[in-house]
């Protein structure tokens, strides 16, 4: 197994784990690596050192949580979505109808989450509803391992 350190267009910084060298350049030619935070396409691998870990205790995760000043700014934002997925209900293609219920009483107040169109968020803002859209990762869409 391979874990290649790649870059999208954008900056974003990621693992990403193959079988191979040949199996790396195989998806990436065909289109299926793509960034975990916008989807590009357009990855770069990067030079890495090979990872050897050669004792138990080497490779055990600390317990104590890294300083808010060795985080990247995707990985704060990825806890952040992973907290907000955790803290409000997916209503999907609703979200519109059910926010004008719970802004207007119908329903109880909770946090939700879904899919508005363009037209839906504005008439929603003009009502006095706020809302806001936050993209939601790719790789937050899907089973996470």
């Amino acid at each position: 197994m391979k874990v290649l350190n790649l870059r999208c267009e954008h900056g974003h910084g990621f693992e990403g784990w193959f079988g191979s060298d040949d199996d790396y350049a195989a998806q990436s030619g065909r289109g299926l690596v793509e960034c975990p935070l916008c989807a590009s396409r357009l990855v770069t691998r990067l030079p890495s050192a090979p990872r050897l870990n050669l004792s138990a205790s080497a490779a055990a995760p600390s317990d104590e949580p890294a300083s808010p000043e060795r985080q990247s700014v995707e990985a704060m934002w990825m806890r952040a979505m992973r907290h907000v997925l955790a803290q409000t209900e997916d209503v999907g293609e609703r979200f519109a109808d059910e926010a004008r219920r719970i802004h207007y009483g119908e329903t109880p107040e909770r946090g939700i989450r879904g899919r508005a169109s363009g037209d839906e968020a504005q008439a929603l803002r003009d009502e006095g509803i706020e809302i806001m859209a936050l993209p939601l990762p790719k790789a937050l869409k899907g089973p996470l391992q």
